[in-house]
């Protein structure tokens, strides 16, 4: 048989199980498109996928289902559809579908993210908690973002008569706030604030990460053609993969060998190294998989996400002077002009936070949330969500909902002070109108400190800085399209002149 002639039957063994299984259902399903043969529904999500969803759901409702492929799909495009599956259902929507990232980057579901509800989870959560983002650890460790954040102000200061990409700069200054808790040092540049040449690639790979895993890979959908890896996707997983395995490889040898006979490190690394062979709990022993998975997983999640929502956050108040020079004024009365803020100043600087919220609102990093699957059958709002089901939560959807909020497409952060219409309101998972972490077992590990590297790094950026912009480009014409992947990146990068504004000794 040739490989034509395969593919061919392939197809047509795959239209006829679709076609059966698509006779009608037995169970009231969730209102949705009509599908096409085989490929079903993939042709709806369009090149954005949130945003082709969010229309969708204008048409079917907050609750539809679509057929990608055979798998079923569910998504949830409304904060109490979204409640009902992440909160009274949480349970029942504890793992991961079968997915092509999962296998071919994140170690073939060894990392935190995909790792399958159970011992090995929640051995991986308790280190990750414990260690990296519990409150002490994360008091412990303020002094080296607040190290990093001081040598992006002196990158961008040295910068100031000419055009930054702020979006590159906050990137090497996530990563190396990250690797220095991490790993004990940072993994670009001395410290001069000068970019790495390296971290251009490290920041391309990272994107290609989210980019490829947003990509709704047919070989996921229609199992029949998964060898044939008809959009290349696997492949370039596997590629990216190898490249991601040598660097994080390099690194962890190289920490076991600096570690024989000298005083043990205080970094995240050193401590699962010390915890290898003797980790307490239900879970045992950790692998070198598992420790590489890890830190892929923190890398990949813990940098670009802070960075890319930062961009969006500056790019918004200078479409909105007004609302700039009031952020300003705020963090002027409270930090002064002589000193750079630091992480205790934010809980004294309401505004901020609510511009804060108000970026993660409008420009959440994870605009569909990664997918969970149905353990077993279960019933939402009247409608059968069949065992095995993918649910897809449109968290960008959520948080633009008109039903819910007020001029929902402006940005406006005085909805979340008092006064407001959501002055009470909370981004931690417990208010589904804007969970940008996602919510329930399943919430982002790192939230807390993201939230306070995007708090700290929005607040240096408006108080250290004013900005200016190309020659023709009007502040409130600023470009604002989005470049779709797993992490909401701009189409266009934010490109600017820095001005310095506090007291030249504090650059």
């Amino acid at each position: 048989m040739t490989p034509v002639t395969f593919l061919l039957t392939n197809f047509a063994v795959a239209s006829f199980v679709y076609l059966l299984v698509n006779n009608g259902h037995p169970h009231r399903l969730p209102p949705g498109p009509r599908p096409w043969p085989i490929v079903g529904n993939l042709p709806h999500l369009g090149p954005k996928p949130h945003q082709s969803l969010a229309s969708l759901a204008r048409s079917y409702g907050p609750l539809m289902h679509l057929r990608l492929g055979s798998v079923d799909v569910v998504v949830a495009a409304s904060a109490s559809v979204a409640a009902q599956f992440l909160k009274t259902n949480d349970a029942n929507f504890v793992n991961r579908p079968p997915n092509s990232g999962a296998k071919y980057i994140a170690y073939n579901y060894q990392d935190l993210v995909f790792a399958p509800y159970g011992p090995r989870w929640r051995l991986l959560r308790k280190v990750s908690s414990l260690h990296l983002f519990s409150g002490k650890a994360l008091d412990d460790f303020r002094h080296l973002r607040q190290e990093e954040v001081a040598v992006l102000v002196h990158a961008l200061t040295s910068a100031s008569n000419s055009l930054v990409n702020l979006g590159q700069l906050l990137n090497v200054c996530t990563t190396n706030a990250l690797a220095r808790v991490m790993l004990g040092k940072r993994v670009f540049g001395d410290g001069s604030g000068g970019v790495d040449p390296k971290a251009d690639e490290f920041k391309d790979m990272v994107v290609e990460v989210m980019v490829l895993a947003g990509v709704f890979n047919l070989g996921d959908f229609v199992p029949a053609l998964e060898r044939f890896d008809l959009q290349g996707v696997a492949t370039k997983m596997k590629n990216l993969h190898a490249r991601f395995d040598s660097f994080l490889g390099n690194i962890l040898e190289e920490h076991k060998m600096n570690s024989d006979g000298v005083k043990q490190q205080n970094d995240f690394l050193s401590k699962l190294i010390s915890l290898k062979d003797d980790v307490d709990g239900e879970g045992g022993k950790l692998t070198d998989i598992e420790i590489k998975a890890l830190l892929l997983n923190m890398f990949t999640a813990g940098t670009d996400t802070s960075s890319s929502t930062v961009e969006w956050g500056i790019a918004e108040l200078i479409r909105h002077p007004k609302i700039l020079a009031q952020a300003q004024q705020e963090i002027d009365s409270v930090v002064g002009r002589d000193r750079l803020v630091t992480e205790l100043d934010l809980p004294n600087l309401p505004f901020l936070q609510a511009v804060v919220k108000e970026t993660f609102r409008l420009h959440p990093s994870t605009p569909l949330s990664l997918p969970r699957m149905a353990s077993q059958s279960c019933e939402i709002n009247g409608y059968y969500i069949p065992k095995g089901s993918t649910l897809l939560v449109n968290v960008w959807a959520i948080a633009r909902d008109p039903n819910v909020w007020a001029e929902p497409l402006e940005f406006r952060p005085d909805r979340f002070l008092p006064g407001g219409e959501k002055p009470n309101i909370d981004i931690k998972g417990n208010d589904f109108e804007v969970i940008p972490f996602g919510a329930g077992r399943r919430i982002c590990a790192g939230m807390s400190l993201g939230l306070r590297m995007v708090q700290l790094l929005t607040a240096t950026l408006v108080h250290a800085f004013d900005w200016g912009l190309p020659e023709g480009q009007i502040p409130e014409k600023l470009q604002m399209e989005e470049a779709y992947g797993l992490t909401l990146q701009r189409a266009v990068p934010l490109v600017l002149y820095p001005q310095p504004r506090l007291s030249s000794h504090v650059y």
